[in-house]
């Protein structure tokens, strides 16, 4: 039987300025997006995506993320406790993010991004979504660091102790997401993704993966409170909200299939192109 380490929450503290784990992860997620991003614009299949862009990918991803994670906790896990603690909103550092309400916000931030650039939102998210998956996985460090959201009690032998929650062995349903979330999915959009695709093919298939990961992950994890209690007909909050993912991944995969194959060109060439073609 194992024990959670219970490691210090802070990496460093530099008289009042302490800088947690749970922070440190989500920056080295960013980094990760970025690097990947720069080798995927060199070696990847044609994109419109410039460094350049690639900037401007990260700073709105960053805002969706942070913002939409945030909320989306808030309002689909613990809204009656930020209603009588409103200020414990801005307290992200002490873990809290809901990958859901992360995806959301990142949609919402890439719309307004793509209409900056007068690009197909979804050449930007196909070019983005390949690039996630290892940073989902550092988050899932940085849960685990935390000692949030252990797992269900268990007998196998890799069985966990969270001392701070019971005496019972729990699956380390932490390390299980970073597996699922970080390595599986990031090898099977990135080895997806590594050939042209059908504009929105390669954010279907994330979407799906995803769902699919999590919904399997959610069998071994605590269930969490949410707005439709902590089981509705047997299913965890996190396969409610992966349902409508796995859904709206599908329907985008079959719409993809009936487009020509992705060349990437920007919207508002596509537009002039076309209106030229009228006046013929």
């Amino acid at each position: 039987m194992l024990v959670h380490p219970q490691i210090d929450p802070v990496a460093v503290s530099l008289g009042p300025v302490s800088i947690h784990w749970y922070g440190l992860m989500y920056l080295i997620g960013f980094l990760l997006f970025f690097m990947l991003g720069r080798y995927r614009i060199k070696y990847g299949p044609k994109t419109v995506v410039t460094n350049e862009l690639l900037d401007d990918i990260l700073f709105y991803g960053m805002l969706g993320v942070i913002i939409g994670g945030r909320l989306g906790h808030v309002l689909f896990y613990q809204f009656g406790y930020y209603l009588e603690n409103p200020l414990s909103i801005f307290v992200i550092w002490e873990g809290g993010m809901s990958f859901h309400g992360g995806f959301l916000g990142v949609i919402v931030a890439m719309v307004v991004l793509a209409r900056k650039h007068g690009v197909h939102w979804l050449n930007i998210t196909d070019f983005g979504v390949p690039l996630v998956p290892l940073g989902l996985g550092a988050g899932r460090i940085g849960n685990f660091i935390n000692g949030e959201l252990w797992g269900r009690p268990t007998d196998v032998p890799w069985g966990m102790v969270f001392p701070y929650v019971d005496d019972l062995p729990r699956h380390p349903s932490q390390l299980y997401q970073f597996f699922l979330e970080g390595i599986v999915l990031f090898l099977l959009v990135w080895i997806y993704s590594s050939k042209s695709r059908p504009m929105g093919a390669v954010t279907g298939i994330f979407m799906i993966g995803y769902g699919v990961v999590r919904s399997i992950a959610e069998f071994f994890r605590e269930p969490t409170e949410g707005f439709m209690g902590l089981l509705t007909f047997g299913v965890s909050m996190g396969q409610w909200l992966s349902l409508p993912m796995i859904m709206a991944g599908a329907a985008l995969i079959v719409w993809a299939g009936r487009q020509p194959q992705a060349d990437d060109i920007p919207v508002a060439t596509t537009t002039r192109r076309r209106r030229k073609k009228t006046k013929n």
